[in-house]
């Protein structure tokens, strides 16, 4: 049965009111005239992204760099791609840094938090948009949404996309089935341990923007911990208020697998653990395994009387440290 938001807590009730909004509220010519000096970059973290890459790219030099000069840098980090995403990407506008070499003589790391820390050292921006680089029928609204919030009110410091996400199916498309791990593991954790977080809709979005001295001073997590992480510890740092979330409208990307959903939502609660430790949530720094064992229907490895293989995934997360420490080692 669906129940009313009577139970809400009156915190989240009044948060969600007042920092909710909509990518209709800011025009690019608003914004622009908005921004004053403040520096604005968009980073796109892709990996094997040549189908989608370049659409973005033009779209977001098209409509906010050369109609209007909001958009200062369009900034693509090519993570590891085999395919050509990166000559893609240039020839369509942007300027492309490599993952590793922008990490180079640091632990190598996996993931797209690895990509979106380096896309942050590498860029220029007061403030910095990200965007996934795997969507379609991309619009400049998705940009514009998430700076509106920043550039027309300094208390605010991060803005996290929403947006309904059809999931395809054979017959069928479900209007709002693409949040799947929302739903099933990041919601629940979140009403459960940070309660105040309860407020966003896509707390998993990949979609988001915040000022450069708010985002160089939280770590990084790797692999898909990053979201969740970057969401708990920005209202640690800064506090529930300086955060807000935009409706963006529609979202088409493409969708994985039951399996490759379950590994995300393991890494999804590893990277909750350590942040419910440092509130005294937990008792040890690190949950009792990271292990995570999957079953697969058939193939030659079966196991007797299973019909089915196990697939065994570390799930362990890492953590690139937040910028604004290496910035002091190095000055020091």
């Amino acid at each position: 049965m669906w129940h009313s938001h009577a139970t809400v807590s009156p915190v989240v009730e009044a948060w969600t009111t007042y920092r909710t909004g909509s990518a209709r509220q800011w025009t690019p010519e608003r914004l622009t005239a908005a921004k004053g000096r403040d520096r604005v970059s968009v980073v796109i973290p892709a990996r094997d992204e040549q189908a989608t890459i370049g659409a973005i790219v033009s779209t977001i030099r098209r409509d906010l760099i050369e109609r209007v000069p909001l958009v200062d840098e369009i900034l693509v980090v090519d993570s590891r791609s085999t395919d050509t995403t990166a000559m893609v990407a240039r020839r369509a506008g942007a300027r492309v840094v490599s993952q590793d070499r922008m990490t180079r003589g640091l632990p190598r790391m996996e993931g797209k938090g690895d990509a979106l820390w380096a896309g942050l050292a590498a860029s220029s921006g007061d403030v910095v948009a990200f965007v996934d680089g795997d969507l379609h029928e991309f619009s400049s609204h998705f940009v514009t949404g998430l700076l509106g919030p920043l550039l027309t009110d300094q208390s605010v410091e991060f803005v996290k996309g929403f947006y309904h996400r059809p999931l395809n199916g054979p017959v069928s498309v479900e209007t709002d089935g693409g949040g799947r791990v929302t739903e099933l593991a990041a919601r629940p954790l979140l009403n459960l341990f940070f309660p105040e977080l309860a407020g966003f809709v896509q707390p998993l979005a990949g979609e988001y923007a915040g000022r450069r001295r708010a985002l160089e001073r939280i770590p990084f997590v790797s692999g898909y911990g990053v979201e969740i992480g970057m969401l708990i510890d920005l209202v640690d740092l800064v506090g529930l208020d300086a955060l807000a979330q935009v409706d963006l409208g529609e979202r088409k990307h493409r969708h994985q697998g039951t399996e490759a959903l379950g590994r995300m939502a393991a890494q999804i609660m590893v990277t909750a653990w350590s942040r419910m430790y440092r509130r005294g949530l937990a008792t040890e720094p690190v949950p009792p395994s990271t292990m995570l064992t999957q079953f697969r229907r058939g193939g030659q490895d079966a196991l007797p009387n299973l019909d089915r293989q196990i697939a065994v995934t570390e799930t362990g997360v890492t953590e690139r440290p937040p910028l604004a420490t290496l910035k002091r080692a190095v000055a020091a």
